[in-house]
């Protein structure tokens, strides 16, 4: 044999052995991988409030601290860009994706931050356009400006609500919120408008009609248990009506409580029951997705479960860990950042569980605190300022 010969065979055999060790080791994989696409422009850093990532036909567009911007999810290229005027700052934001519209909440940059978001601009989600603004906006309102498939904004003014339409800021309908009453979230849906209220010490649900902003009715969001005065109440749907209870501060266990669009209790989901922690919650279709752990419970569980809000039951449950997640066309995509074996991302039945795809990422996943999905790609939300997100690649 030449020497030739040898080198030939040499390098065959580093290249199948190589091979076999990609699929027998534990690890990125090749051909069943996350490629990295390109990384969204770092940030500088900045208070809390007004972040936000959507996806807006093939853009993907992000809301900081300072303005909005919009991204080619393919290249990256920048689309857009708005700003907020001079020496203000963004504290709020929410995006009726259907309607290409988006509401930015924002209020004057001051050394002590103590001023409240009085300001609101409407931006076209295609071109980065102002629409309209106001002012004269009650409160912080990064949890209290909403947008509907239907194309209704609503806001928070003088303890009223005020129903706007969503591309001309015209107004449409004020309603009150009743005497002492705060809202801590508001759900916007074709049929009906919903706000979670803290009155005095009473925790409410109340339902508005979209068209003229008649109160339907009002009812306490936990009878049974009642919710501490101080705790923190938001709305995760408003079709069906769903409100999520957490503590004061975050602290204590989670409950997210379901009603019937006539305000009947519903279905129930505790942390106090099988899931001693429950963090990233999403409703669709009538079904609760959330980001759960079991607390001093064998076997331990720590991942993602699907949840009937018709009556509270657990539908499935995958395990594996999980840092974000994105349901959409019947799926569940699922990112599971983890420094000992690996991140993955998994895609699953949304009604069933049954697990469709598994990738191993070429990169590491650093903190994901969201994912977003179109055609081939896939978008995980980091929430640092460095690198705000990353787009991958399906290979």
């Amino acid at each position: 044999m030449s020497l030739g010969q040898w080198l030939a065979g040499v390098l065959v055999l580093a290249v199948v052995v190589g091979g076999i060790a990609a699929f027998v080791m534990p690890g990125y994989v090749p051909t069943n991988g996350m490629s990295t696409v390109w990384h969204a422009p770092g940030e500088s850093e900045a208070p809390e409030g007004g972040a936000a990532t959507w996806l807006v036909g093939d853009s993907v567009v992000r809301s900081r601290f300072d303005g909005v911007t919009a991204f080619d999810v393919r290249s990256g290229k920048k689309r857009w860009e708005y700003l907020v005027p001079a020496r203000a700052e963004t504290c709020g934001a929410s995006a009726d994706t259907a309607a290409g519209v988006a509401l930015i909440a924002y209020r004057q940059a001051r050394p002590t931050k103590d001023e409240n978001c009085a300001s609101v601009a409407a931006v076209g989600l295609t071109d980065g356009r102002e629409l309209w603004r106001a002012a004269g906006v009650s409160g912080e309102l990064q949890n209290k400006v909403v947008t509907s498939g239907g194309g209704l904004g609503v806001l928070v003014v003088g303890g009223r609500l005020r129903g706007v339409d969503l591309k001309s800021g015209a107004p449409r309908w004020t309603t009150p919120l009743g005497k002492g009453c705060v809202p801590h979230g508001l759900g916007v849906a074709p049929k009906q408008v919903v706000a979670a209220l803290m009155c005095g010490t009473e925790a409410t649900l109340a339902s508005f009609d979209p068209a003229s902003g008649t109160t339907r009715w009002t009812v306490p969001v936990d009878a049974r248990r009642g919710v501490d005065a101080d705790g923190l109440l938001s709305v995760l749907s408003a079709d069906p009506p769903t409100v999520r209870v957490d503590g004061p501060n975050g602290t204590g266990l989670s409950s997210v409580l379901a009603f019937g669009p006539d305000g009947r209790d519903q279905g129930r989901v505790d942390g106090a029951g099988d899931f001693g922690e429950i963090s990233t919650t999403l409703v669709k279709a009538g079904r609760l997705y959330a980001i759960a752990a079991t607390k001093g419970v064998v076997p331990a569980f720590s991942g993602v479960v699907a949840f009937d809000l018709a009556n509270g039951a657990q539908l499935w449950r995958k395990g594996g860990g999980a840092s974000a997640l994105d349901v959409s066309d019947g799926r569940v995509t699922i990112v599971r950042p983890s420094y000992k074996h690996g991140d993955l991302m998994y895609v699953v039945d949304a009604a069933t569980g049954d697990e469709e795809d598994e990738r191993d990422f070429q990169d590491r996943v650093s903190s994901a605190g969201d994912v977003l999905t179109f055609q081939d790609l896939v978008v995980v939300v980091h929430g640092g300022t460095e690198r705000p997100f990353t787009v991958y690649d399906r290979w």
